[in-house]
C-alpha cells in the first residue's frame, strides 16, 4: 500500500509517517509505505491508481477530483491550516501585521500559495498594487527536503525577505535567529476563518472504499493509534523524527485530533469555491468517508 505525501518533514502530516515507523500498519496487517511526491503529482496519482492514498492539504485533493467526485476524506492528520508567516528578524513587523508584506519577496510553495494569496485578499493586500512578490523558493539544497526547511536557509541567505510554510520551517528560522513569526493563523492571527481554510487529511478514492473497505479502515486505525501513542509518550516523536528528519527538525513535531468536524470541511470547501477549486457547496457526507468515523477515538497503543 502506497501513501503519497508532499512534504516528509513536517509535523503536518507527520502522523502518516509515524504509523508507518511505529509499526503501527504492520500490526493492522498493512504493508504500506509513505512516499514523497509534489502536491499535484501526489492527487494525480491517487486519481490514476499510483497511489492508494494522500496525505496532504485536504483542499487539494479537489485538483484531481473535481467535486469530490470519486475521492473522500478518511481522517485528520492535524487540525487548521498548517502554514505560517514569518518574515527576516530584522523586519519592523508586529505580530498578526499581515500588510508587512508589502515590497516583499515571499517564499510559498505551489498548492499553500493559494491559502497565502486569500489571506493577503481578506486582509486588504494586493499583489500587484502593493509589489509582494510570491514565488517557490530559489536554490534549495536538497531536491527531497521540506519546502519549510528549505525556506528557512533561504531567508538566511536572504533570497528571500519571508516564506509561507509549515511549523517546522518557522520554528527552524526562529531558532536559527534569522526570522519571527508574524502570522500563525491557527492561533488567531489574520482575518476569521483563515485558521481552517484547509487541514492536513487522508483522502483516498471512493472506488478502494467500495473494493477494500478493511483496508482502509486499518490504515484509519493505524494513524489514529499513532497519534494516542505519541500524546501519551511525546519522546516518540523524536525517536521517529531521527531517523527520517534532519536533525533540527527532529525535536518539534505536533500533534492534535483525527476527528474531520463539519465545520472544518465546511470551511475548507468555502475557501475551495473563493479560490476557484469549488464550484458549488458540497455536503459533508460527500467530502468526508463517514463510515469510518467510529474510527476516530480508537486510543490503545
Amino acid at each position: 500500500m502506497k501513501i503519497a505525501t508532499p512534504d516528509l518533514v513536517t509535523n503536518s502530516y507527520f502522523p502518516a509517517l509515524a504509523a508507518e515507523e511505529l509499526g503501527l500498519y504492520r500490526a493492522e496487517g498493512l504493508d504500506a509505505h509513505v512516499e514523497l511526491l509534489p502536491s499535484l503529482d501526489a492527487v494525480n496519482a491517487l486519481r490514476d491508481g499510483a497511489v492508494d492514498f494522500v496525505a496532504g492539504g485536504a483542499h487539494t485533493t479537489l485538483l484531481a477530483f473535481p467535486g469530490w467526485k470519486g475521492a473522500k476524506l478518511v481522517v485528520t492528520l492535524s487540525q487548521g491550516t498548517p502554514w505560517l508567516l514569518v518574515l527576516r528578524a530584522d523586519i519592523p513587523a508586529r505580530r498578526g501585521d499581515v500588510a508587512a508584506v508589502r515590497g516583499l519577496r515571499i517564499g510559498a510553495a505551489p498548492g499553500p500559495d493559494r491559502a497565502f494569496l486569500r489571506l493577503l485578499h481578506e486582509s486588504g493586500v494586493d499583489p500587484v498594487r502593493d509589489a509582494v512578490k510570491i514565488a517557490p523558493v530559489p536554490g534549495g539544497t536538497d531536491p527531497g527536503a521540506s519546502f519549510g526547511v528549505t525556506a528557512a536557509e533561504a531567508l538566511e541567505r536572504g533570497a528571500v525577505d519571508g516564506f509561507w510554510a509549515n511549523a517546522l520551517g518557522s520554528e527552524t528560522a526562529v531558532r536559527r535567529g534569522v526570522g519571527k513569526i508574524i502570522v500563525d493563523v491557527r492561533r488567531g492571527d489574520g482575518p476569521p476563518d483563515a485558521g481552517r481554510y484547509t487541514f492536513a487529511g487522508l483522502s483516498t478514492t471512493e472506488a478502494l472504499i467500495a473494493r477494500e473497505p478493511e483496508r482502509v479502515a486499518a490504515a484509519v486505525r493505524a494513524i489514529v493509534r499513532a497519534q494516542a501513542a505519541l500524546r501519551r509518550d511525546p519522546a516518540r516523536a523524536t525517536e521517529v523524527g531521527r531517523r527520517r528528519f534532519p536533525p533540527a527538525s527532529a525535536e518539534i513535531i505536533a500533534f492534535h485530533d483525527p476527528a474531520i468536524g463539519e465545520q472544518a470541511v465546511s470551511v475548507m470547501n468555502g475557501f475551495a469555491r473563493s479560490i476557484g477549486l469549488l464550484a458549488a457547496p458540497v455536503a459533508y457526507e460527500d467530502t468526508v468517508a463517514t463510515r469510518f468515523r467510529g474510527l476516530w477515538r480508537v486510543t490503545e497503543p
